[in-house]
């Protein structure tokens, strides 16, 4: 298998359905269920021995298979010496299939889950309900979870979260907030969508035995962002390389908002760009002058010239940063986008078509990266979906790649495929920092790189950047830690272990995933 299928399978998110059906076909294959639920168990039993350290442990099973995993979990911890405690919610004469026989090996007390539960210093596992789950948490697991919650308790999650949504990472109720979730095979959407991404803690992938085959056989279209799923595909310059063949990335600057452009500027000369032009009004010409030397300033006197400069050559136009919605902001955008070459569209640049979002979406095509953020999505994109869905449907509506900005970073492609960026840093929330990863963007589509990994890798490199300095980081930083960024790539991707054990942590800025 080829270096880059193993690193994109290990990426993928499956849905719920997806997983389902993976379940399905590998048990049709010849592996009984109750064989998948033992391994599940047993990778929640080791992980929960490791977490409570020899502390009493309180099993919350619920009526499903999460709670069959439970049972499994509950009686390997008992049969290595553990305290446990298994609280069932609902009759155990009730418990259907594999969740059934789970059940039926386990030879302690079973005890009813009630709205008095209170963890009173144990290690809890979680097991009530999974993924799968449809519908708001209510009733006696709704007052448990907000006991839990209210306790601080030390809750390790089997699959997700109880009361997170499995496919959108939307929490319509209460629900568990975990230190640690075992979810098993492969992540979900879920576990990096928020709010869900800010209940699950650190996730770990448990191997429970079903085949890559099985997995590819459901064709999966999401994957969390992963340095090692677009580094075959980044721009490295060869012998005969030189500036021309780097490509001319050229962003248009408003003396009203220079910064804007220069911030731009130094993001696309960051990630490569062999030329940088800042295009501009004559008046404008002496502010952009003052900044980098190495960025050409080319004054513009009036639309024609704008368009015939872009239209000539092999160039990437970035439109947005800094610009403002008054009225020559609209035909610029439409100039650039009609010329068929890379386009980065920001800030400005969109929101300019708030009052006529269609002559914004039908000028789109697939050389285009548009990088709103919420607000700015909103007022071309309305809806009421997850941002997942949403940011899918303005890409296949549009032809355009989506980057739709946040904590959780989403990167969609007309095509339906996805990214959910993982390594999101708080520390973005500055200004300026968009206008960096406009110009990144930017700067890899001029190199040639297609435009869904361009946004992926600008992306990560960008949030990368940001948990490298935390607390104090402004804009300008971003550009100038690329670099460094950028060189310790090959040894960190060369040297990832294969398999699908390993964990992530979403929540914690500045710190590496872990092999386990």
């Amino acid at each position: 298998m080829k270096t880059e299928t193993v690193a994109w399978s290990r990426a993928a998110l499956l849905r719920v359905g997806q997983m389902a059906q993976a379940d399905a076909d590998t048990i049709a294959g010849g592996v009984p269920g109750i064989d998948l639920m033992e391994t599940a168990g047993a990778a929640v039993a080791a992980q929960a021995a490791r977490m409570f350290a020899g502390r009493p442990v309180a099993v919350l099973c619920g009526p499903g298979n999460n709670g069959g995993d439970g049972f499994v979990a509950a009686r390997i911890l008992k049969d290595q010496g553990a305290e446990v405690r298994l609280y069932l919610l609902g009759a155990r004469d009730r418990l259907m299939g594999d969740a059934a026989l789970a059940a039926g090996r386990w030879t302690g007390a079973t005890e009813d889950l009630t709205a008095g539960f209170a963890p009173a210093g144990t290690g809890v596992i979680d097991a009530l309900f999974g993924a799968g789950l449809t519908r708001p948490l209510e009733g006696v697991a709704a007052t448990v979870a907000e006991t839990l919650n209210g306790a601080g308790a030390d809750v390790l999650a089997v699959d997700i979260p109880s009361g997170v949504m499995g496919d959108t990472g939307a929490v319509p109720g209460p629900a568990v907030r975990a230190r640690e979730t075992v979810t098993f095979c492969r992540r979900k959407p879920g576990h990096f969508l928020r709010p869900g991404r800010d209940f699950c803690g650190r996730v770990r992938v448990a191997d429970i035995g079903i085949p890559d085959a099985v997995v590819a056989a459901q064709a999966p279209d999401t994957w969390v962002n992963s340095a090692d799923i677009w580094w075959p595909d980044f721009p490295h310059p060869g012998p005969d390389d030189h500036k021309y063949t780097r490509g001319h990335v050229v962003i248009w600057g408003a003396g009203d908002m220079p910064g804007a452009a220069r911030m731009a500027a130094d993001g696309a000369r960051r990630a490569g760009a062999g030329m940088l032009s800042i295009a501009c009004r004559p008046e404008d010409a002496g502010v952009f002058r003052a900044g980098a030397p190495g960025v050409l300033v080319r004054p513009m006197a009036d639309a024609g010239a704008y368009e015939a400069f872009i239209g000539d050559g092999n160039k990437t136009l970035v439109v947005g940063p800094g610009n403002g919605t008054g009225p020559e902001t609209r035909p610029r955008v439409l100039a650039a986008l009609a010329t068929g070459k890379p386009v980065v569209l920001d800030a400005d640049g969109i929101s300019t078509f708030a009052d006529d979002p269609d002559a914004l979406i039908s000028a789109l095509h697939g050389n285009c990266v548009i990088t709103p953020h919420e607000g700015e999505f909103a007022r071309v994109f309305p809806g009421a979906d997850d941002r997942l869905a949403r940011a899918r449907g303005a890409a296949r509506a549009s032809g355009a790649v989506v980057l739709l900005k946040g904590f959780d970073t989403v990167i969609a492609a007309p095509d339906g495929r996805a990214v959910i960026n993982a390594n999101g840093s708080p520390y973005l929330a500055s200004a300026g920092t968009g206008d960096v990863l406009a110009g990144l963007t930017a700067g890899l589509l001029a190199q040639g790189m297609a435009p869904f990994l361009a946004a992926a890798a600008a992306v990560w490199l960008h949030a990368a950047a940001a948990q490298s300095v935390g607390h104090g980081l402004i804009a300008e930083d971003i550009p100038g830690l690329l670099p460094e960024i950028v060189r310790t790539l090959p040894k960190a991707v060369a040297t990832e272990a294969p398999g699908h054990i390993f964990t992530h942590l979403p929540l914690e800025p500045g710190r590496k995933s872990e092999q386990v």
